[in-house]
């Protein structure tokens, strides 16, 4: 398993990249570009923020998740519900 601090980096990483996305669509907006290829860009960087937030809960599921699960107790129901609730936030989104 990649270490911590690369996980963190490479997160950093895709951020940037959808960051960069973002940038693209204000000056696509700016110059009056075609709506249909500024659409078509939206989704790419939505796109790009469901797949950063699925990797992101599933290695809170993997490690706090289980961890708090094979503890048991009220911890790992909250925590339990508390990843119940972000995917119906991704679901909903």
């Amino acid at each position: 398993m990649a270490d911590h601090g690369d996980d963190k980096e490479r997160q950093l990483k895709r951020l940037r990249r959808v960051e960069g996305q973002i940038r693209g669509l204000q000056k696509m907006v700016e110059e009056d570009k075609y709506c249909i290829d500024v659409l078509t860009q939206v989704s790419a960087a939505t796109r790009a923020l469901q797949s950063f937030s699925l990797e992101l809960l599933e290695r809170h599921m993997a490690g706090c998740v289980v961890e708090a699960a094979a503890k048991g107790g009220p911890e790992a129901d909250r925590k339990i519900r508390e990843a119940s609730e972000a995917i119906a936030r991704l679901v909903r989104s």
